[in-house]
């Protein structure tokens, strides 16, 4: 009969960072309804709570390589739709900076900085780790 799997590593959010993640989701939720009602100073004032805690996610989960990937993914997330929300607040979403790029399209950097993120976690560091398991059986 073969050997039962190593237990899953199990990762317990403690409460005071789950308190942090909810209030987070307040701010990102205020943030983007004022986006949506044009109301400028609302939405820029809420960037800074909804990437601040974003960060501070991210530094705490950094021993994690999923939790860590996916919340830097979200970062850059923030970061872009952050961007994206001031260009058409501004005005500069339609401004054209290259040809067939304007404004709005630079959000897609950050945007494609987090699907790298999470691409080179899926496709090279999770299956290292599957492997790396896998061996130790």
């Amino acid at each position: 009969m073969p050997a039962p799997p190593p237990a899953a590593e199990v990762y317990s959010i403690p409460a005071a960072y789950r308190k942090m993640e909810n209030t987070h989701i307040l701010f990102w939720l205020l943030k983007d309804i004022a986006w949506c009602m044009i109301w400028r100073p609302l939405g820029l004032l809420m960037v800074v709570p909804t990437l601040g805690i974003a960060l501070v996610i991210a530094w705490r989960t950094r021993a994690y390589p999923s939790e860590r990937a996916h919340n830097l993914a979200i970062v850059f997330w923030i970061t872009a739709n952050s961007y994206w929300m001031s260009s058409e607040f501004f005005g500069f979403d339609t401004a054209q900076v290259a040809p067939h790029v304007t404004g709005k399209h630079l959000a897609l950097v950050p945007f494609l900085i987090g699907l790298a993120i999470l691409a080179y976690y899926y496709l090279v560091h999770k299956p290292r780790e599957g492997r790396a398991a896998a061996a130790t059986l």
